[in-house]
């Protein structure tokens, strides 16, 4: 199948780019990456939704061929923001979001604060902050807020001789990741240098916490309105506490949990197959391999 093309579209004054595989006569479903990610890492899954909808990737600001935002500010509320103008931007009055992590959670805020604009929603471990998670004191998020944006100021960005050595970085983080796609991602995911070395494509702001993010009664609040059916797939060897929790599904109208055995946090690459079939069946779309 022939690579998807390129787009791109205005939001707070930001270019940001999606890759978009055709089939626009359908209806349109989003793949929303996750923090320090891109929308190429949604290929496998792309191809094999693409003759259902229209499929669509973002780059989130600050990631892959997207602008970076001035001052370093990314707090999620902004990506929704991003999320609304792309749905504004393609005329659709629903769409279908499949997100993963820090995109899941971009997915959850999108849908509960605009439920009638989503008719499914599919989250590969993505629940980042659970009901009970404590809320620090206010001038401890602020202090540790500045401090990280102080380390990453004076933070010179990595640089890789080759491809090979970035997609061998991302081999070494995560060992379930074959070569072949560690070489995928990071073509898509790294920009040559002046020098001819390369570097990662995202924002390295992306990494600090902004401190008037959302609370755990506001995610409550927000899961409580989501009204399409909903899937929360989560890791059985994931970092995230929200992948361990049992229960979560009683915050929302109609949800439904499953976790993939035998695969880390990124599940879609670990166990393509596996998340393939569960995002198709909850889709109601045949069986079928990860293409």
């Amino acid at each position: 199948m022939l690579a998807p093309q390129s787009r791109y579209y205005e939001s707070h004054g930001l270019r940001l780019h999606y890759a978009e595989w055709g089939n626009e006569s359908a209806s349109p479903l989003i793949l929303v990456h996750g923090g320090r990610d891109h929308c190429r890492s949604w290929d496998a899954i792309a191809r094999s939704l693409q003759p259902h909808f229209h499929v669509i990737a973002p780059d989130l600001r600050g990631h892959g061929d997207s602008d970076w935002t001035k001052g370093g500010s990314y707090a999620l509320t902004e990506y929704v923001y991003d999320l609304a103008q792309l749905v504004r931007s393609i005329a659709a009055p629903q769409v279908t979001l499949v997100g993963h992590s820090m995109g899941g959670m971009v997915s959850l805020i999108f849908s509960g604060s605009f439920p009638e604009q989503v008719t499914k929603l599919v989250v590969l471990d993505g629940v980042t902050m659970l009901p009970d998670t404590p809320k620090p004191p206010t001038h401890e998020r602020i202090g540790r807020w500045v401090s990280q944006l102080d380390r990453l100021h004076d933070r010179t960005p990595r640089r890789y001789a080759t491809l090979e050595d970035a997609a061998a970085q991302m081999v070494f983080h995560n060992k379930r990741l074959s070569r072949e796609l560690a070489l995928h991602l990071a073509t898509h995911g790294a920009r040559r240098n002046d020098d001819g070395t390369y570097s990662w494509k995202f924002d390295p702001y992306q990494r600090a916490s902004a401190p008037h993010r959302l609370w755990p009664d506001d995610h409550v609040t927000l899961w409580s309105r989501i009204a399409c059916p909903t899937l929360l797939l989560n890791a059985g060897e994931s970092f995230l506490a929200g992948a361990r929790a049992a229960g979560l599904e009683r915050y929302f109208q109609q949800a439904r949990i499953a976790t993939i055995a035998g695969a880390g946090h990124w599940l879609q690459h670990d166990k393509p197959a596996e998340v393939l079939g569960e995002i198709r069946q909850f889709l109601g779309l045949a069986a079928q391999g990860a293409g």
